[in-house]
């Protein structure tokens, strides 16, 4: 591997020329820096990062805040995690975690130690504590998710709205009078994140418009908690029941409560849930599902930093940006009566 030692030999400089054009220490001819750079790319030569940093005074890092909480589905955050990182490397940025141990101050901290260029914020709660913070920092950031009061802020997500109003919609289509709508956990709806919000008025305002009626049970985290909210809202649906169960924590109970009860999904009940297709079509039915495209959301909300921290322009850049998400039926819902 060569070294900044190799470099100067074939420049013909001093090793400390060498190491001033990588920091910008002191100043430097251009014909001298050119030929230092020309013998760096002919010998493949990498600077370490630090030498980077300091010419740039970048550190080639974006802060990636996450709210580790109770009942958070580790799958769904993964989906977004691994495709962040993914893409950040493609524009020779690594990622740092950083979590809700400190709370907001975790922010200022790893941007006052100019730890990271940038920051993307995941599970935006609408009256989020780091929403304040973010707009004083001298770093851009980007929102997965859409804060009550979102001036100022750039945000991304998948549009959890049409998510709801597709769902009821599907249902709608094959016959149904009445959905059950399974909801998250009940840390996830406490924290009151813009997304359950967004969800319910897809639903509720779509379901209204067909006259169909909504039954609201909670999300369980055991399999005896989800047959009891299964079986209540079995006794209030009218004709053949459905299910919409938007978090993946949930998919696995309900599916596995529907079987307990004696319910064969796609004949006797039809269920639509948010899970990739890797997942839904391997089940022993297949899953119809409803997708949020986090991979898409997550690559989107990567080139909106990449771009802001190639802009120049002081200030904050307000944007807003939803993610159509993506219905596939498969054979947990029931056929419509002409397909038969």
């Amino acid at each position: 591997m060569p070294t900044s030692k190799d470099v100067a030999r074939l420049a013909g400089v001093s090793q400390s020329t060498v190491s001033y054009v990588m920091s910008g220490r002191r100043p430097i001819s251009e014909e001298t820096r050119k030929r230092v750079e020309a013998a760096m790319e002919q010998l493949a030569f990498q600077p370490n990062a630090g030498a980077r940093a300091l010419a740039s005074r970048r550190s080639q890092v974006i802060g990636l805040a996450i709210p580790f909480v109770p009942d958070l589905h580790m799958g769904s955050i993964m989906e977004f995690v691994s495709v962040i990182a993914a893409t950040a490397r493609q524009s020779d940025y690594d990622i740092l975690l950083v979590t809700d141990d400190e709370g907001p101050q975790g922010l200022e901290r790893v941007v006052g130690q100019q730890l990271v260029d940038g920051l993307i914020i995941m599970q935006v709660a609408g009256d989020d504590a780091r929403v304040p913070v973010l707009r004083n920092l001298p770093v851009p950031s980007v929102l997965i998710g859409i804060p009550e009061k979102r001036e100022g802020l750039q945000c991304i997500d998948a549009d959890f709205e049409l998510a709801g109003a597709l769902c009821v919609d599907e249902l709608r289509s094959l016959g149904h009078k009445t959905v059950t709508l399974v909801d998250w956990q009940d840390s996830v709806v406490r924290r009151h994140v813009n997304y359950v919000k967004r969800f319910h008025r897809g639903v509720d305002k779509t379901a209204a418009a067909a006259g169909i009626t909504v039954i609201h049970a909670p999300g369980r985290a055991t399999i005896a908690g989800m047959e009891k909210a299964v079986t209540k809202a079995l006794e209030q649906s009218q004709g053949i029941p459905a299910f919409i169960a938007p978090e993946g924590a949930n998919q696995d109970l309900l599916v596995e409560a529907l079987e307990n009860l004696g319910l064969v999904l796609g004949r006797d009940v039809s269920v639509i849930v948010n899970c990739p297709d890797r997942i839904a079509e391997r089940q022993r039915i297949p899953l119809t599902t409803i997708w949020m495209e986090p991979a898409e959301v997550s690559r989107r909300a990567v080139a909106m930093m990449v771009r802001d921290l190639a802009d120049p322009t002081p200030g904050p850049h307000e944007a807003l940006e939803l993610i159509r998400p993506v219905l596939k039926r498969r054979k947990s819902t029931i056929r419509p009566p002409r397909a038969r």
